[in-house]
């Protein structure tokens, strides 16, 4: 097992990622992603498309990463996107309340706690600044704001903010996606991009940056609908981690069965541990990814958030996590966001977000009307008529009895921003009127599976990375999976003479031509080129030998049992084509 050390040194040594602009001082939170890092991100976010929007026929869009104020005003990030500040009153050093709290506790959810309560165990505990040692009882904490903000154009007139997440992107455009769905729930808009949070405290490498990658999905689903066939992944097995167990565990309870249980897909659900089809669905897809791309799942589990953590608009969400040096990270988030994002953006646009469900046959419905008086209403409330009829509307719809409940001469009730206003209820022009409908404005409920790209990396190096003995010596092996591997096949001449490397060269280019990623290495000892390639994961070595110029073979060399076998070159690009899509195995070689 890695520890976060040697992932470090191995990532910078070997160019996967390193801290940006170092020779400037660099920045924390800022990571560059190399010559192994970044082919790595890209096979990792082509696997992710491959299995969540290809393999499921959804859509996908790319968005703006800078998006107008009003976006961030409706879906309540510019007041509620906050973590909680606490600064030094001696160095100055800004750090997250939470995450000292629990470095210094076994609380594992301490984002979830109110402010005060986070003082006090700052008092009770006499936690001190991490950085110079001083203590923060006295200190006050404070929520800050983890959005960029921007300027749109000269001046100062519109504002707008860098995303932290991508979702919103989609949402905004929800009523053209509506119509590119040709209004058929469910459907699915999916994208991969950058996401931007201005961390109080960044650290431990990729697991919190202030930029990075998200592979989310946004499912719209009917909110009466059928859920998914979930034969599809009722097999696939995952640990669980309910928000009951966690309660258990908290309250004392620490044995087996009362924490996480591995458990099918299908045996989640049907004990109502998942109760969401949806979300039990697309944990299903979420294990077979991360057990595809490297994650060790026995260092994996998924955790229910409990009730004080999950977000006010959520009705359930569950945490995919990883296990490194000891600590649990979220890799991604499984949420039921309802249809809150599509009726904020709704109120606040004045644009419909609902998709128009035709009825299989025309239906009569009675329907509670009003028709405001306005010539009463304008003199009588002023500048509030307008809202007032709006809210009598409302309320006719809602709550049509109240109305019938009124005696004439009598006045019914509206509010309008905290102000109750009485409307006589010959003023209301109240009726109830039959009408026949083709069908009805449906709100879609949202699902969210939402991926980090920058920690599955991480995670996946984390988990990859092992040592072992070949031949009484040492080497260093990523494990990494063909398919993710930033390198598919290293090729080798076994000389660099007698037109062994004029050979070899010319296999290099058939294999790229095939659509492999293929490096070249011709200096130094065969057994020190290997070690190469297997510390930076590639699966393949092919070596050009003088065999070769006799029988037109070579030498295919196995990363993880050193096993080789030859094969002819004029199969070689079809062989390492078929290893790495997983077509077949080496062994079968």
């Amino acid at each position: 097992m890695a520890d976060s050390e040697a992932v470090i040194e191995l990532a910078k040594r070997r160019g996967f990622f390193v801290p940006t602009g170092e020779v400037y001082g660099g920045v924390s939170g800022f990571y560059t992603f190399g010559p192994r890092g970044e082919p790595l991100k890209t096979n990792l976010e082509a696997t992710w498309r491959d299995r969540f929007v290809v393999a499921e026929g959804h859509m996908t869009v790319d968005a703006p990463t800078v998006l107008p104020e009003p976006v961030f005003e409706a879906s309540g990030h510019l007041d509620g996107f906050a973590d909680t500040l606490i600064e030094c009153p001696e160095c100055g050093r800004s750090h997250r309340a939470d995450h000292l709290i629990e470095d210094h506790t076994d609380r594992e959810d301490a984002e979830s706690l109110p402010i005060e309560r986070m003082e006090g165990i700052v008092a009770e505990l006499e936690l001190a600044c991490p950085t110079c040692g001083t203590g923060l009882a006295d200190q006050a904490i404070e929520p800050f704001n983890l959005m960029f903000e921007t300027q749109i154009g000269p001046g100062s007139s519109d504002p707008g903010y860098l995303r932290p997440e991508t979702a919103q992107g989609i949402f905004v455009e929800f009523p053209q996606l509506a119509e590119y769905a040709r209004g058929q729930l469910p459907f699915g808009v999916a994208q991969i991009g950058r996401a931007y949070r201005n961390e109080i405290s960044p650290r431990r490498s990729l697991i919190r940056v202030r930029e990075f990658t998200q592979a989310e999905l946004e499912l719209f689903v009917h909110p009466s609908g059928d859920g998914p066939d979930l034969d599809a992944v009722a097999d696939v097995t995952a640990p669980f981690y309910s928000a009951e167990a966690q309660a258990a565990v908290e309250d004392g309870d620490r044995s087996a069965e009362g924490a996480v249980r591995e458990l099918t897909i299908a045996e989640a659900h049907a004990e109502g541990i998942v109760a969401d089809p949806w979300i039990a669905y697309y944990l299903g897809v979420a294990a077979e990814w991360y057990r595809s791309i490297g994650v060790d799942m026995d260092r994996f589990r998924f955790r229910q958030h409990r009730a004080g953590e999950r977000a006010h608009y959520a009705s359930d969400c569950w945490d995919a996590e990883s296990e490194i040096d000891g600590n649990w990270i979220e890799l991604g988030g499984f949420a039921d966001r309802g249809s809150y994002d599509l009726d904020k953006h709704e109120a606040h646009s004045g644009e419909a977000f609902t998709v128009f469900e035709a009825y299989d046959e025309p239906r009569e419905i009675e329907r509670a009307t009003v028709d405001p008086d306005m010539s009463v209403l304008g003199p009588e409330f002023g500048g509030s008529a307008a809202a007032i009829a709006d809210a009598l509307e409302a309320r006719a719809a809602d709550d049509p009895a109240a109305f019938e409940a009124v005696d004439p001469g009598e006045a019914i009730t509206v509010t309008v921003e905290d102000e109750a206003f009485d409307v006589p209820i010959e003023a209301t022009g109240f009726a109830r009127e039959t009408v026949t409908e083709s069908g009805e404005h449906v709100h879609p409920q949202v699902i969210e599976p939402s991926l980090g790209i920058d920690r599955a990396l991480y995670t996946v190096i984390d988990h990859s990375l092992t040592e072992d003995e070949i031949d009484g010596e040492e080497r260093t092996v990523l494990e990494l999976p063909a398919r993710v591997a930033p390198t598919t096949v290293a090729v080798f001449p076994l000389m660099d003479a007698d037109g062994l490397d004029d050979r070899a060269r010319a296999i290099v280019e058939d294999l790229r031509a095939a659509g492999l990623a293929v490096a070249y290495d011709d200096s130094g000892a065969i057994g020190r080129r290997y070690r190469r390639q297997d510390e930076i994961g590639t699966p393949y070595c092919v070596t050009v030998d003088y065999e070769t110029s006799e029988d037109d073979t070579v030498t295919v060399r196995d990363r993880s049992s050193t096993d080789q076998v030859r094969v002819p070159i004029d199969e070689l690009d079809a062989v390492l084509v078929g290893l790495r899509d997983g077509e077949q195995s080496f062994e079968e070689l």
